[in-house]
């Protein structure tokens, strides 16, 4: 190869700086996994949060979180969803015909029954929340292993303990203060000694002193560049895709999106 001369070595410098090509690339241990404002880490074991660290980057990074802009799914072969995760809006495809059209950080939006606007104020208001509540409980179920530093929860780690299937886990405990629609309810997760992967859940209301539910985590996948599982035992979540860019119909009309086409391209 032949050898730039000085002068051209330095335009060529010059050149690069001037189209940005010299941004320094931000590595995943550099972005780290800083926790969600509000999290309580003075009442979180700091074992926990380690775990909790290492569920992240087993999952693909909180970098690859972040930048996850679009995750569509189908809650237990019901609800179908698509969430933008940066701007807050959310599309919920109900089996009785109702499509409601959210942002779940202002709370506004449209509500459809057979593709039929409903305009009557209050009932808008009610779909809303319903809709924050779908999409509350719905993405719990999906994404909980990159809330473990969510607002509102601390962290304790119970010990090490086999799941159902006999693999050896570490035990984390969440509780939760001025979060959601349920704060009170509480979650055991075990997170699996091998793959640093969440592989089992427990869920306890604050009514109940037996769990409500106990059921393994799994069905892993790569979608983009994160991991997400649908497997829940008797229930899935089906139909899980993660798209860099959709149309902007897909958040304003009540026609149903063509998702597996829109995902083929």
């Amino acid at each position: 190869m032949k050898k730039l001369t000085p002068l051209f070595a330095l335009l060529l410098a010059f050149a690069i700086v001037a189209c940005g090509e010299t941004k320094e690339t931000t590595t995943e241990s550099d972005y780290g996994n800083p926790a969600a404002e509000g999290f309580n880490e003075a009442a979180s074991d700091a074992k926990a949060i380690a775990i909790a660290d290492k569920v992240m980057e087993a999952m693909g990074g909180r970098q690859a979180w972040d930048n996850t802009h679009y995750v569509a799914w189908k809650f237990f072969g019901r609800d179908a969803l698509v969430w933008d995760k940066w701007t807050g809006n959310v599309r919920i495809d109900r089996p009785n015909g109702t499509t409601l059209l959210t942002n779940i950080n202002d709370g506004s939006g449209t509500a459809y029954l057979n593709a039929t606007e409903i305009t009557d104020a209050d009932s808008v208001g009610q779909y809303m929340e319903t809709a924050k509540s779908i999409w509350i409980n719905h993405s719990y179920w999906l994404v909980m292993p990159f809330k473990l530093k969510d607002s509102g929860v601390t962290l304790n780690y119970v010990g090490e303990e086999n799941t159902m299937d006999g693999k050896p886990a570490d035990k984390l405990k969440l509780t939760f203060e001025g979060v959601g629609r349920t704060p009170q309810n509480m979650y055991y997760v075990w997170v699996d000694k091998e793959t640093s992967l969440v592989s089992q859940w427990e869920y306890y209301s604050a009514a109940d002193k037996d769990a409500g539910f106990t059921l393994p985590w799994a069905g892993y996948t790569k979608h983009g560049e994160i991991l997400l599982g649908g497997n829940r035992g008797e229930r899935s979540m089906e139909d899980i895709m993660v798209f860099d860019e959709l149309p902007a119909s897909v958040f304003t009309s009540p026609e149903k999106p063509d998702l597996a086409s829109l995902a083929a391209k």
